[in-house]
């Protein structure tokens, strides 16, 4: 089972909660290798969905009116057509229609689609590490994976991809477009692309790499403060976080506070949302899942373990944090365990179901929605933060050279009775902010509240 929030419609899956089923269509062989397989607790929905149809088909019986008039146009298509389509192409885009219609994360998954698939649960593809949602008939970047060429290249979330090597992206070319984002190391591609509320194009000259996402970066922001990057939710996320944490601590202590910051995160695996939430507290509900079928109805509850012991946790959200890491924000705000800040996320809190049809090919349907611990769908409203903060950038003010800024400046004034203990009295940290806040001000106003957040902390509870 997994979240991503990636691309509708293609291979690389913008999918929430993707539960990986071994449901597979009665006589079809197994599923390829490539497919995720569920764990154990994870029933299948073979049987469910059985039942469901039989129940519900004197209901909702098929119009043969609506039959015919299928059966008329692909016979029109296939004699009529200004080049002639083959049915075999035919009957995949009138699959692929048929679950496009249905919601922009439902789709049709061949043996490519399955290994883009496959490739996104691990971090590791060939490319150019964007996430890319079709909106409008066009490509539009979710999210830059951070350390990847698209990020170094200064592509945003929100941009628009308008052209690629020169062509126009379209409605009518928009697949085939989104497949010549990967292709083998080393080779070259030129995006034409629109920053979010510009109309004007820049062409950016890329060269693909093997993308190796380490989801995971844990660091100081300061002495006590921990700083936690998950950039989306792969399979091994929770034990790197486990890992990455841990060693921090051995090294420097027991953190008085942390910042998870989950901007820009598409999401990913289900369990890595699960586990990550899970290593922050003690008890409560992480997440529920509700849908027509009896396997899509599960919920997953935290066990005792919190990493940081209790110590305030503040989480950074902005319009770019969906499925997973949308699950780890509401778990952690629902919960009591975090505050919330930023801008409001994504909003997709529905759950796909990937179901193999043979070995390379399969379909990925909405099955579900999923609800934060209070029971609350965030689905098209996302989850708006305790404390909101405009994505800004700031800029040290010019100032000219003052003579006298303290009364150490000042002729024949007295020295301080403990000249050695007092050192640099310049040196108050207001420098180090500054660094901060002109590098990431969002994260600078974070570690500003958390330092708050933790000095509110009873003494008696912090280790």
């Amino acid at each position: 089972m997994y979240l991503s929030h990636r691309r509708p419609r293609f291979g690389l899956a913008i999918l929430a909660l993707l539960a990986v089923s071994a449901v597979q269509a009665q006589g079809a062989p197994a599923a390829s290798a490539s497919v995720p397989t569920p764990p154990p607790h994870v029933p299948a929905a073979s049987s469910s969905v059985g039942a469901s149809a039989g129940s519900s088909a004197s209901a909702d019986q098929v119009d043969l009116k609506d039959i015919r008039n299928f059966s008329r146009v692909y016979e029109l298509v296939r004699q009529a057509y200004v080049e002639k389509v083959d049915n075999k192409t035919l009957m995949k885009a009138a699959i692929t229609g048929m679950l496009a219609g249905l919601d922009p994360h439902s789709e049709y998954l061949d043996k490519d689609g399955l290994q883009q698939l496959s490739e996104d649960t691990t971090g590791q593809y060939s490319g150019l590490g964007i996430e890319v949602l079709q909106a409008d008939g066009g490509l539009k970047i979710v999210s830059p994976i951070d350390d990847t060429p698209a990020a170094r290249a200064g592509i945003k979330p929100g941009d628009s991809i308008v052209k690629i090597n020169g062509r126009l992206v379209d409605p009518q070319n928009v697949n085939g477009m989104f497949q010549q984002l990967r292709g083998k190391p080393g080779s070259k591609i030129t995006l034409t692309i629109a920053h979010e509320g510009s109309s004007k194009l820049i062409d950016l000259h890329l060269v693909r790499e093997n993308i190796s996402v380490s989801s995971v970066k844990v660091r100081e922001l300061e002495p006590g403060y921990a700083y936690i990057r998950i950039s989306q939710f792969q399979d091994d996320t929770t034990a790197d976080l486990e890992k990455k944490l841990g060693q921090l601590i051995a090294k420097d202590g027991v953190q008085q506070g942390a910042v998870l910051d989950l901007r820009n995160n598409p999401g990913g695996l289900l369990t890595a949302a699960v586990g990550v939430s899970d290593d922050f507290l003690d008890s409560g509900i992480i997440v529920t899942t509700r849908g027509r079928l009896a396997d899509a109805n599960m919920s997953f509850s935290a066990h005792p373990g919190d990493q940081l012991h209790g110590a305030p946790m503040l989480v950074l959200t902005n319009h770019g944090t969906a499925s997973a890491a949308e699950i780890v924000a509401g778990a952690l705000k629902d919960n009591h365990r975090a505050l919330t800040m930023g801008q409001r996320s994504f909003g997709k809190g529905v759950v796909q179901t990937v179901l193999p049809l043979d070995a390379d090919h399969a379909v990925k349907i909405t099955t579900a929605r999923y609800y934060t611990p209070n029971g609350t769908s965030i689905q098209a409203e996302g989850i708006k933060p305790d404390i909101a903060l405009a994505d800004l950038t700031v800029n040290q003010a010019d100032s000219p050279p003052v003579l006298i800024n303290s009364e150490a400046d000042l002729p024949h004034h007295l020295a301080n009775e403990n000249v050695k203990a007092a050192g640099n009295i310049d040196n108050d940290g207001s420098a180090a902010d500054a660094k901060l806040a002109t590098s990431d001000y969002t994260l600078s106003q974070a570690l500003n509240v958390l330092k708050g957040m933790a000095l509110r902390r009873p003494a008696a509870s912090a280790r």
